[in-house]
């Protein structure tokens, strides 16, 4: 089957075949999905694909037995969740975790991807470096104003009471004179 005739059997069998597969798996996305993977498959083996020996029905098979296996990827994984359930939700994030972001939002971009890159992910100065495009002198200074403006910031929050509802400190909020 040469490219054009692929690409005139496609544009023919396409929409009934999603119509036959929607029939059988009740789920339109799912079988213009397992079509459309067939297709794909079809497309591999086009020179070879024999057009008078019924390829939309080659085409059905496949995407019907991709949808069958997709049910039972999908049946396998729901009795392994109801077998072994997830643990209790987990808790939010602690009264430090919050002053953290909101401390490391009042910082500069630069400083901010540094300080994090650096000490929550674990690179180097020098991988800082290589991911930012930035000099490793510049890295170092940013991380040192980062730490600098962060300490400065924590400290003063835990000094007037810590942050308020809207993230805010008790001192910018009004409620301490």
């Amino acid at each position: 089957m040469t490219e054009d005739e692929f690409d005139a059997f496609y544009a023919a069998a396409f929409p009934r075949l999603v119509g036959q597969l929607y029939a059988l798996t009740g789920d339109h996305g799912e079988a213009q999905d397992v079509v459309q993977e067939a297709f794909v498959r079809a497309w591999d083996r086009r020179r070879t694909f024999l057009a008078d020996e019924a390829p939309e029905a080659w085409i059905r098979t496949v995407a019907l037995r991709l949808a069958v296996s997709r049910w039972r990827r999908a049946r396998r994984w729901l009795d392994l969740v109801r077998r072994n359930p997830p643990a209790d939700r987990l808790p939010g994030p602690g009264p430090e975790h919050t002053a953290l972001v909101q401390a490391l939002r009042t910082l500069p971009e630069a400083q901010r991807t540094a300080v994090v890159l650096h000490h929550l992910c674990d690179l180097s100065v020098e991988q800082v470096a290589s991911e930012t495009g930035s000099p490793v002198g510049t890295v170092k200074a940013r991380l040192s104003r980062g730490r600098a403006a962060l300490a400065a910031r924590l400290s003063a929050e835990r000094a007037d009471g810590g942050a308020g509802d809207d993230g805010r400190s008790a001192k910018e909020s009004g409620r301490v004179r």
